[in-house]
């Protein structure tokens, strides 16, 4: 097991404390021991970051597509490299089980290398001009400098997609980490200082999140704000950037569905999502919570899922075989029981779990309800953990609108042979993404966002790029 170090802010290429000498603890979700200690960042640190942005920007911007993604793709290889160490890291500061972690590390590489090589086709364009002696050129420029604010459950997977896209397009960027879990993502940040990222390009800082969002989101150096986390504080943020005219990218809370059909393979399909369901225990913001199971199908999807939940193997993500982590804080334990509650006082039946396991770490049982009624708040509310709701439908009318019932609008997913369903589904549910008898979401060349509370805006394939980048007109005459 690799060592827990503290982590210290990286700004203009330096990794150092707070002017201040503040810290935060780290701890390890499936002991409860303090692990390790965290730079807290306050105006003078936030001044210097954006100093050092701005300085950054002018170099980066200068710096030609194609230097620019050699750089990152190098950046990319150091990441597959140190896969295991970064997994270690990651493991102990968030619980997730080893494999899930170095998975995720090996992940950043293919999203920085798809970013690296659409940064080299950023193309602009001629406009044919109503005049001969006229020229009219379309050309692609870098927004300027950004803001990116990452959460705790992906601290690799969303830190990266928003530092790629910017990168790629030739902008600067701070980085306003997860004070939870920090060091797996400043081993990221690593990555691209050690791959020759200049100076002042990449930023990251850490500490109290309201205040850091507020500081710069509203300072005239930033252009551009990417938002990853709650539909409640993404819509505080979106509100504050409208107010300073900012460009955002807004990757919020979900509620996924799952539509499943009769004529679907049944045990497949249970299987399949349960193992998803229970994934980073149940703290992913696709992760499938309302399944919907049409009527025949129901008893033996149900008695399919309870089975698989019910031999996972919860422990310590350092440990041999486990399959599901601890929740990567302890304040969502009550949460989920207030849930699980509720939903048993209303009428819905639990069927697996439902409890914390011991006394020592987060660690909470998968659970299963069944027939909970759409006033229960876990019908209503994103649980954010390993629990999943089954409930049954009878009609394709029926499981759509139940679908697009939320405000919510980022992920779906849907078992069906039926073309007509299909088509259906693809054609009326209202998310950003769905997937359809398999799991097919998240990959760096597709896109990756929600509709609606979900948010707005892409982090994956060709269109997360535009975002960064303004369309600037040159006409000129030759007469």
């Amino acid at each position: 097991m690799t060592s827990y170090c503290d982590t210290e802010l990286f700004i203009d290429g330096a990794w150092g404390a707070a002017a201040a000498g503040a810290t935060i603890d780290v701890v390890n979700p499936a002991t409860g021991a303090r692990i390790g200690g965290l730079a807290k960042a306050g105006i003078a640190d936030l001044d210097r970051a954006l100093a050092a942005a701005d300085r950054g920007y002018r170099i980066w911007r200068a710096t030609a597509a194609f230097e620019r993604a050699r750089i990152m793709r190098r950046a990319a290889e150091l990441m597959r490299e140190r896969a295991d160490v970064i997994a270690s890291i990651l493991t102990q500061e968030q619980g997730k089980p080893l494999a899930e972690a170095k998975g995720e590390a090996m992940a950043s590489g293919d999203i920085i290398e798809w970013f690296a090589e659409e940064g080299r086709r950023a193309y602009g364009r001629i406009v044919p001009a109503r005049t001969p002696s006229v020229q009219q050129l379309v050309i692609k420029e870098p927004v300027g400098p950004v803001a990116a604010f990452t959460p705790w459950n992906f601290p690799i997977n969303q830190a990266v997609r928003k530092i790629a896209a910017a990168l790629a397009a030739g902008c600067s960027i701070i980085v306003k980490g997860p004070e939870e879990t920090p060091a797996s993502c400043a081993e990221l940040v690593r990555a691209f200082a050690d791959a020759g990222v200049p100076a002042g390009v990449v930023n990251l800082v850490f500490g109290v999140p309201a205040e850091i969002s507020d500081y710069l989101i509203g300072h005239p150096v930033i252009r551009k704000i990417s938002f990853t986390g709650s539909t409640t504080v993404g819509k505080q943020l979106a509100a504050l950037a409208g107010e300073h005219m900012k460009r955002v990218t807004m990757e919020l809370g979900g509620h996924a569905p799952v539509m499943v059909f009769e004529d679907a393979d049944i045990g497949a399909a249970a299987k399949a999502m349960a193992m998803s369901k229970i994934r980073n225990a149940g703290q992913v913001c696709i992760s499938p919570t309302r399944f919907l199971v049409q009527n025949d199908a129901f008893d033996p999807f149900v008695a399919a899922f309870v089975e698989t939940i019910g031999k996972v193997k919860v422990g310590d993500g350092m440990e041999s075989g486990t399959q599901m982590g601890p929740l990567a804080n302890e304040r969502r334990i009550p949460a989920i029981e207030a849930l699980i509650v509720d939903a048993v006082e209303r009428g819905g039946k639990l069927l697996a779990g439902g409890a914390r396991i011991g006394n020592r770490g987060n660690f909470f049982e998968p659970s299963v309800l069944v027939d909970v009624p759409i006033e229960a708040r876990i019908m209503n509310e994103e649980p954010f953990g390993p629990v999943a709701v089954i409930n049954r439908f009878s009609t394709t009318k029926e499981a759509i609108a139940e679908a697009n019932r939320l405000p919510y609008g980022l992920a779906a997913y849907a078992f069906t042979e039926s073309a007509s369903t299909m088509h259906a589904l693809g054609d009326q549910v209202e998310a950003g993404m769905i997937t359809i008898n398999h799991l097919g979401l998240a990959l760096p060349e597709l896109p990756f966002g929600g509709v609606r509370d979900s948010g707005y805006g892409t982090e994956g394939g060709a269109d997360a790029l535009e975002p960064y980048l303004v369309a600037k007109l040159v006409t000129r005459s030759y007469a």
